[in-house]
């Protein structure tokens, strides 16, 4: 005990000095806060020539762990937890977090950022569905939570950031979230995203909505009712903006 007591004290009495540097007018701690300051700024010299290679070198062995991580390790782990087996399936930066009872369907050359959590409801009688199409993009942070069921279609782009909020996860009933209650299946809906959806960086979809094919949902937008083919929509809550039909086809 007398050893975690003079840590403490010793801790105290360091933080008590560095307090004393910084505000006192005294001499010597002004020595002391200007020493302090050189030791912090000193800098090794700059080899331009040398720390290039080892600049080189260290983008190229993070690489290489972080590809061989990714095909040895972090893809056959995520690979088990889905109902199928796609193919050419790229997680970056790690694996994504799967929480909940839950199916996942995926499609052939899914890109997936690894800080993705996907959840199922976990009191519902069904087990939730959720099904990605092919060529799909999900980027970083991005939240996938499923009360029954969503689908995203083929080449559908979904930035960081977004949230396809299938279900709540607590009541409105106050009482019922106190006493620790889960939300109430009035609460949950499907989500659907149809092929060539576009949603950027930020995008809330609320429950039992569906976004038709090729629309866009610019940065930041709340999704609330359902949106038809070929539109951008934004603003919370999102409304459409203008028909993008003619840019689609080219």
């Amino acid at each position: 005990m007398w050893v975690i007591e003079v840590l403490i004290m010793s801790s105290f009495n360091i933080h008590y000095a560095k307090q004393w540097a910084k505000t006192s007018d005294n001499v010597f701690a002004k020595l002391i806060k200007a020493g302090w300051g050189g030791v912090k700024t000193i800098e090794m010299p700059n080899i331009p020539v040398l720390f290039k290679i080892i600049y080189l070198f260290h983008i190229c062995t993070k690489q290489l762990v972080s590809d061989l991580l990714r095909v040895l390790y972090f893809t056959p782990i995520f690979k088990s937890r889905l109902a199928n087996n796609p193919r050419k399936l790229y997680l970056y930066g790690g694996l994504p977090v799967v929480i909940g009872s839950l199916e996942i369907t995926m499609g052939n050359k899914v890109r997936l950022a690894a800080v993705t959590t996907i959840s199922g409801r976990a009191v519902g009688r069904e087990i939730p569905q959720l099904h990605i199409g092919d060529n799909v993009g999900i980027g970083w942070r991005t939240s996938i939570a499923v009360g029954e069921k969503i689908f995203i279609g083929d080449n559908v782009r979904i930035a960081g950031d977004c949230y396809l909020a299938g279900y709540p996860g607590h009541p409105v009933n106050a009482q019922d979230r106190a006493k620790g209650l889960p939300d109430t299946k009035t609460q949950v809906g499907d989500i659907f995203l149809h092929d060539d959806v576009w949603l950027a960086t930020g995008v809330k979809v609320m429950p039992g909505v569906t976004i038709g094919k090729g629309t866009i949902v610019a940065a930041g937008s709340v999704v609330t009712k359902n949106l038809p083919d070929y539109v951008l929509a934004a603003g919370v809550p999102a409304k459409v903006v203008k028909s993008i039909k003619e840019q689609a086809y080219g």
